[in-house]
């Protein structure tokens, strides 16, 4: 039952009034990054060391350039008014403001957040939002995990804040924080606290609103203003309510109402400016002596001069001094709000409002769990969706003036002019985007970005659309068709997935709302054209359909840093690359079907791609006169080969997901499409008869699968077959939890190269990663990464489109169990589901040995959505928030019931 038969629910309803611009619902949301420090656009060094440029301790007292962070906070589409909490239990040596954690020089694996907080809920109008931030009550250890971190090494666990002690006895409070709106912009704000600890402890509780710092720039922008003001009151009541009135020259008024209680609040202001004496010495002036870090100062170290007696200012806070009894809950409400004449606004029908915005909430996501699931199954589908929407950024970086400097401050570096991102001057960013990570990756990745827009695209698929819109816009897309990669570097070559990604997404709406929007399909269908002409043109010099993707967004996977020229000259002809390439082939050549069937004129574009796609078919084959073989037939596996300057090859045998991303190049091809297409029938049966050799390689046009469909796939089902072998073979690639990245066979038998008397090697890593070959703070050498699985799981589905029970394998390998490829399809979703569902024990393996995660009530139901997963047990490992792409668990138990 599609949306339009089933009518829309209230938070339905609210989408469609955004999308339709009659209501404004998404202007505000959880749009704050939990992490601007050490950020490329915040650095200004001449050898682009973020990290050490703009440490975490200069955050608090410098204010940011582009974009501003705080702890589970909501902020305006432009970021010009912030709300964020701020915490002190009376020992730390600052405010908690953000979230800490190690830099990737710090860290044994990469940078790393040491903190524990969860997106608990979330709905894609940002109606109802919950999070929640665990907080010590002894000295948080910040010189501890920096020190303790230093002396392991590539070989040693991260070490972590549980190992500290510091969560012994349950000391620590569990904050809370809610949001719910009741229009566009009047947000209830609900802050729960409660002791864990066995005695009352004290809470120093700040509430903070503030502005981004826009006027400082050399940009003549006029400075904004909060002041202490009393709200009106129209019933006439007196409702113990004290206010912040925040004025700023583009979003107007807002008024931030807070409830006063026994404990507070006392209002403090200071300026959201730099203390340049702190950072820079006693002798340099301060612009004003209201500074960023002025309200940490009154409070930590009682300075009362720090704020300003006048209470106004750009950052100021509501501060509450508790004293919470042991198991005990205090909650503080607040509401930010366009309106101050709101009949008590923190009384009666706060209440109910909450009541109501988390009742629309269950609602709405009612309609994406499977029959029949279990509690847990829903709280891990839940959460893996709140963690997608809390990972919405504002996200600012104009490079052109990040290059060039501001006027009345320093230039950069002349080194700038040829260092990081010089080449991309165009591009322009202002926008909210889909984040990897809100404190490790608190930028977009065009690879990421393509799995996000999956998931996405099932609860709101017109954000998901304008994700894949945004990367391909002139102010961000190069002039030559290049999609940006990251911040860190644009330049570097992520898998094209922008295609598969778009024809996914407009597949997911026309399945779940009956639309078929085939004007964002033909939008986006234009611009990758530009996108694929680049690949063609730079990635393959030879002109031979064999690629040198470089990178490929596999960190660590081979022998070589792939994005770095090779040692004596030599040329890595790439499995994953050329697959990659096939796979982009098929993707455009199945839009061009799409969209032919409103446009005939579109039958070009499909012939074009079905060639294309045919030539790297051929030359993945090693047909026709290219001279190279990916597929080994010692092995019978594909590998990357080495060209060495004199022309020999040598094939790199490291099983890994170079030689399985092959099978992801599959398409088939409806009946009905075919019999409609007269002239790309006609086309294409000539270009077969042309080309015998390639018509050998394909389920060609006259050869009729299920339902009459064709296929098209880069492997051919005898080597498909023995791929599938090795795939899901549990001593190589098949783990309990999915597919690992390299093969266990390596754990004993490690891949070894020795080229001009260097020696290097590929073995089996299940963890974290133990080389520092391309910075090393992720691991493609044996654990769990979801996208390459999800990518898999529907390539398999795709295949089983055209073979149904006519194809089956062994499953697992040696079994003597047989399935269908949808039959395998769903096992390794099965897989994946279990690193976070509670087995027979009550254990989950994301949680690895902690026993607190394991069976503490207050933790056990709180799941962390990992960058990867170890290859062996399924602990969690890397980015411990990464629901980006790990959030495609939403749409596997979404699509299978898991």
């Amino acid at each position: 039952m599609d949306l339009e038969e089933r009518g829309m629910n209230d938070e339905e309803m609210r989408l469609h009034q955004t999308n339709l611009h009659t209501a404004d619902w998404k202007r505000w949301g959880p749009y704050l990054a939990e992490r601007a420090w050490g950020t490329v656009r915040e650095d200004y060094s001449p050898d682009g060391s973020a990290w050490e440029y703009f440490p975490h301790d200069h955050a608090r007292s410098k204010a940011y350039r582009w974009n501003e962070d705080g702890l589970l906070g909501i902020c305006d589409r432009g970021q010009y008014l912030c709300f964020a909490l701020a915490l002190w239990n009376h020992k730390d040596p600052i405010l908690k403001e953000r979230l800490f954690g190690l830099t990737g020089n710090q860290g044994n694996h990469g940078e790393d957040v040491k903190e524990y907080y969860f997106f608990l809920d979330n709905t894609p109008t940002h109606s109802y939002m919950k999070a929640l931030y665990k907080y010590p009550q002894a000295a948080y250890p910040y010189q501890q995990l920096i020190d303790e971190n230093a002396r392991k090494t590539k070989e040693d666990p991260e070490y972590e804040l549980f190992d500290t002690g510091i969560f012994n006895e349950n000391r620590y409070f569990d904050v809370f924080v809610e949001y719910a709106k009741e229009a566009p912009e009047d947000i209830l704000i609900r802050i729960t606290v409660v002791n864990r600890g066995p005695e009352a402890a004290p809470l120093t509780l700040l509430p903070t609103l503030w502005f981004r710092n826009t006027w400082i720039w050399g940009e003549h922008t006029p400075v904004p203003n909060l002041t202490a003001a009393q709200p009106e009151n129209p019933a006439g009541k007196a409702e113990a309510i004290k206010a912040i009135r925040a004025e700023h020259p583009i979003i107007g008024e807002m008024w931030l109402l807070c409830q006063s209680i026994s404990s507070g609040p006392e209002l403090l202001f200071t300026n959201n400016e730099t203390n340049y004496q702190r950072l820079y010495g006693p002798s340099v002036n301060n612009s004003s002596p209201y500074v960023k870090d002025g309200i940490n100062d009154y409070i930590v170290q009682g300075r009362s001069e720090a704020v300003n007696p006048e209470k106004t200012g750009t950052k100021a806070a509501a501060c509450y001094r508790l004293t919470i009894g042991a198991g005990e809950t205090c909650e503080v409400r607040l509401r930010l709000t366009r309106w101050s004449t709101i009949s008590e606004p923190l009384g009666v029908s706060f209440e109910r409002i909450f009541r109501t915005r988390k009742q629309e909430a269950d609602d709405f996501y009612a309609a994406y769990v499977p029959d029949g699931a279990s509690e847990d199954l829903q709280n891990i589908q839940r959460q893996a969706f709140a963690g997608m929407l809390w990972s919405k950024q504002f996200y600012h970086y104009n490079v052109a003036t990040w290059l060039d400097g501001d006027p009345g401050f320093p230039p950069p570096p002349p080194q700038r002019k040829s260092g990081r991102n010089h080449d991309w001057r165009h591009l322009d960013n202002f926008d909210v985007f889909s984040m990897p990570d809100t404190w490790e990756y608190p930028w977009y990745a065009a690879w990421d970005l393509a799995f996000h827009c999956i998931v996405f695209a099932l609860i709101d698929p017109a954000f998901a659309k304008r994700q894949l819109i945004l990367l391909c816009r002139e102010w961000a897309m190069h002039p030559n068709g290049q999609l940006p990669a990251y911040e860190w570097n644009f330049n570097d070559v992520n898998p094209p997935v922008h295609a598969w990604a778009a024809l996914r997404v407009y597949r997911i709406e026309h399945r779940l709302t009956g639309k078929a929007d085939l004007h964002f399909l033909e939008r986006i269908f234009h611009k990758l054209l530009l996108n694929f002409t680049w690949w063609v043109n730079r990635k393959d010099p030879e002109g031979r359909n064999v690629f040198q993707g470089g990178f490929l967004g596999m960190d660590n996977i081979g022998v070589f840093d792939r994005n770095a020229p090779l040692p004596s000259g030599e040329t890595l002809e790439q499995s994953d690359g050329t697959a990659w390439m096939g796979f982009f082939c098929l993707s455009m050549f199945a839009i061009a079907v799409e969209l032919a069937r409103d446009d005939p004129a579109y039958e070009d574009m499909a012939i074009k791609f079905f060639e294309h796609f045919l030539f790297i078919a051929g030359a993945i084959n090693n047909i026709g006169d290219s001279g190279i073989s990916l597929w080994d037939e010692q092995d019978h596996f594909f590998y990357d080969v080495l060209r060495m300057p004199d022309g020999t090859a040598i094939p790199l045998r490291a099983r890994s997901l170079v030689g399985l991303i092959p099978i992801l190049a599959v398409e088939t091809i409806e009946d009905e499409d075919l019999k409609r297409m007269s002239e790309f029938r006609e086309r294409a049966e000539w270009f077969l008869e042309k080309h015998p050799e390639l018509a050998s390689l394909v389920c060609h046009l006259h050869v009729k699968g299920d339902q009459d469909r064709r296929l098209l796939a880069l492997v051919r089902p005898e080597r498909l077959v023995e791929v599938l072998r090795r795939m899901l073979d549990p001593n190589e690639f098949l783990s309990d939890y999915g597919i690992r990245s390299v093969s266990k066979y390596h754990e004993q038998h490690p891949y070894v190269l020795n080229l001009n008397q260097e020696i290097r090697s590929v073995d089996y890593e299940p963890a974290e990663s133990r080389t520092t070959l391309f910075g090393g703070n992720s691991n493609w050498r044996g654990p769990i990464w979801f996208p390459i699985n999800y990518l898999i799981i529907e390539a398999l589905q795709r295949f089983d489109y055209y073979f149904r029970d006519s194809f089956k394998v062994e499953c697992p390998t040696g079994s003597g169990n047989q399935m269908t490829l949808w039959e395998v399809a769903t096992e390794l979703s099965h897989r994946l589901v279990h690193i976070f569902l509670r087995d027979g024990n009550g254990r989950r393996a994301v949680f690895g040995d902690n026993e607190t995660f394991q069976t503490d009530p207050n933790w056990k139901d709180y799941i962390p959505f990992h960058e990867y997963f170890h290859g062996d047990t399924g602990k969690g490992l890397g980015a411990s928030h990464q629901t980006g792409w790990t959030g495609l668990i939403a749409k596997l138990i979404e699509q299978s019931g898991a």
